[in-house]
């Protein structure tokens, strides 16, 4: 995966001990050094004295230098008190992006008693003129570079410039219009454009089918048949429905190529099963499990959900778009969180096998031959993070919850994991009475101090349960 690349202004001021500023500078670059998925962009001896950042020219300096190198994020550090001028220009000129700001601990004391630093006086300088600016910023503490408190905070940072650079000006997909009985997918474009700068690019499900059936891709599509028997038991699946299938996956992916897109929502209900005979749930598993993120139902504020899931995690494991649903028969906090058969095959539990099956609900009403693509299993056990982006009034908030998804011998239908959360009921109760919907998305691992930490920067409301 591709690294963060991060901006570091060491801040120092005259008369506090330069050689006290430049250890910690350099202790500073030893501790980024260990740090993974972290590219230090920061001023050397050659740009600026002793490479810290002293006045209004080495920040005007410093601008260039961050400027030049595209960075995603940037880190204040008071090496000593710290020129707070110089630090806010630098801060000023980057504020759209995310901001990390720490103090050095102090040294000993010189042999006439003054002190060699004060960095800690310095950091409230720059941390009040943050503020005086409305420049929201993370706050990592007074500490040594060689500190985990430290390490821990600087990982995390670059995490939330990761899903900064993700869903900020993301291009969205909007394939077909929601299904008309889910009034629950409705969201507001021009919010998406005020708060964020994102940019939803709709196309009819006509021109994707188009594409999808043309024989000039067969080729391609037969790569992707292939493909697809390799990963999943198809043996359910004719040939021309894995055709449909294996073309419409094609299509899906042309158009995100084409148009430069992080994820898309899909019309999956039900054009494409009485007018295509297929359910795409499978094809969008596959999708998402390359990175472009794929929502139900064409909901829009759900694929952007995933978005930010998917760069909290780096990029290194991808999500499930879930429904909210039944409680376990005789466990207690425990829910099936589910969806038709659109999960990511690389979530697939230990032992188990992705089958290739018909749409279980819709099978019953439009007849199984029209409704075969889903992707069927259950997933991997382990620590798991629920999130769900939702609007009113031009006002965004983000649930965050925390569970663990539990083994199971049972065999269900869809893409499934039970889940056991601390709290089902009051998870229940925020989720209706914060008026979040009944879809999600579900991310293997832990990412709720990130995504609390990102909200703040994007101006979205965390609901922690």
């Amino acid at each position: 995966m591709e690294k963060m690349k991060i901006g570091f202004v060491p801040a120092h001021r005259e008369p506090f001990d330069e050689n006290w500023a430049a250890e910690m500078r350099s202790r500073c670059l030893a501790a980024f050094s260990d740090i993974d998925h972290l590219d230090i962009v920061v001023p050397d001896e050659k740009l600026t004295r002793r490479g810290c950042v002293w006045d209004d020219a080495d920040a005007e300096k410093v601008i260039e230098l961050f400027s030049q190198n595209d960075i995603d994020g940037l880190i204040i550090g008071t090496m000593t008190f710290g020129d707070e001028v110089a630090a806010l220009s630098v801060a000023s000129a980057f504020r759209d992006l995310p901001i990390l700001l720490f103090g050095t601990r102090e040294g000993p004391f010189t042999s006439d008693g003054n002190r060699r630093s004060d960095s800690f006086c310095g950091t409230l300088s720059i941390s009040s003129g943050l503020k005086r600016r409305d420049i929201p910023f993370q706050f990592s503490g007074i500490v040594f570079p060689e500190e985990e408190q430290f390490r821990e905070s600087v990982a995390n940072f670059l995490r939330v410039c990761s899903i900064a650079g993700g869903f900020l000006g993301a291009r969205i997909g909007m394939v077909g219009p929601r299904p008309e009985r889910f009034e629950t997918c409705i969201f507001s474009e021009d919010a998406l454009t005020q708060s964020f700068d994102q940019k939803v690019i709709p196309v009819a499900l006509p021109e994707i089918m188009e594409v999808a059936f043309s024989a000039e891709i067969r080729g391609e599509v037969d790569k992707m048949i292939a493909d697809m028997k390799q990963k999943a038991d198809a043996s359910a699946v004719d040939d021309p429905t894995l055709l449909k299938i294996a073309g419409l996956e094609y299509a899906l992916r042309d158009f995100a190529r084409r148009k430069k897109l992080t994820g898309v929502g899909v019309q999956c209900w039900n054009a494409m099963q009485s007018i295509y005979g297929l359910s795409p749930c499978f094809a969008m598993g596959r999708l998402t499990d390359s990175g472009i993120m794929t929502a139900c139902e064409v909901d829009m504020y759900g694929v952007l959900t995933m978005i930010i899931q998917y760069y909290a995690a780096m990029k290194t494991t991808v999500p499930h778009f879930i429904d909210w649903t039944i409680q376990h028969q005789s466990k207690e906090n425990t829910f099936l969180a589910w969806h038709c058969g659109n999960a990511p095959g690389s979530l697939v539990c230990p032992s188990c096998k992705v089958e290739l099956s018909y749409q279980s609900v819709l099978g019953v009403s439009l007849g199984i031959d029209h409704s075969m693509g889903t992707g069927e299993f259950q997933l991997k056990p382990g620590p798991v993070t629920f999130c769900r982006l939702q609007e009113h009034e031009g006002m965004f908030k983000l649930l965050i919850a925390g569970g663990e998804a539990k083994q199971s011998d049972e065999k269900l239908r869809g893409s499934w994991s039970w889940v056991e959360v601390p709290d089902l009921d009051h998870l229940y109760r925020t989720l209706v009475m914060e008026g979040f919907t009944h879809h999600a998305s579900m991310i293997h691992g832990d990412y709720t101090e990130v995504l609390a930490d990102a909200c703040d920067f994007l101006g979205i409301e965390a609901v922690i349960v």
